[in-house]
């Protein structure tokens, strides 16, 4: 008997492929699904030696307040982007930062380059050899060691809590 994890090892992405293909070839037909079933299995099996083992997700509802928490963000981000990016008298004060991680996981580490990148004013620059430092461009910063509290306190710790427990 073939183990399911050999011919489907990334299942919710097999399904995500197959869905995608659906809606690019905006048909239904049996023609579709059977060729978007094939490529649903065979892409995953394929790229599988590529894909980095993801952790688990301990606490899903601390995940879940962490989704919307980001989500809050990025929409009060705007406006403060929008503001800083529209003021006449141009007082930004752009500076580069230089973030001490205490996350280990690779996985864990990219949520949070990402989530600071998704958040309009600031962007995640590079991460140094080591892996200990996260470099990060903001747009406007008032004190340095007070948005390094603010990541740590805002996302940091919590995707600690949530993967890394």
């Amino acid at each position: 008997m073939i183990r399911p994890r050999k011919w489907l090892p990334m299942p919710l992405l097999s399904v995500l492929l197959l869905v995608v293909w659906l809606l690019l070839m905006n048909s239904v037909a049996l023609g579709h699904w059977l060729l978007g079933g094939v490529l649903a299995i065979v892409i995953p099996v394929i790229t599988e030696p590529f894909w980095e083992a993801q952790p688990r997700v301990k606490k899903p509802f601390l995940l879940v307040r962490y989704f919307f928490r980001v989500l809050l963000d990025i929409i009060i981000a705007n406006l403060e982007a929008s503001k800083v990016i529209l003021d006449p008298r141009g007082r930004a004060r752009p500076a580069f930062v230089e973030y001490p991680l205490e996350l280990q996981e690779n996985f864990t580490i990219t949520m949070l380059a990402s989530t600071i990148t998704l958040t309009p004013g600031t962007v995640s620059a590079h991460l140094r050899m080591d892996g200990k430092t996260l470099l990060i461009h903001a747009l406007d910063v008032d004190d340095i060691d007070d948005m390094i509290r603010h990541i740590h306190e805002r996302y940091e710790r919590p995707l600690k809590e949530i993967f890394e427990c």
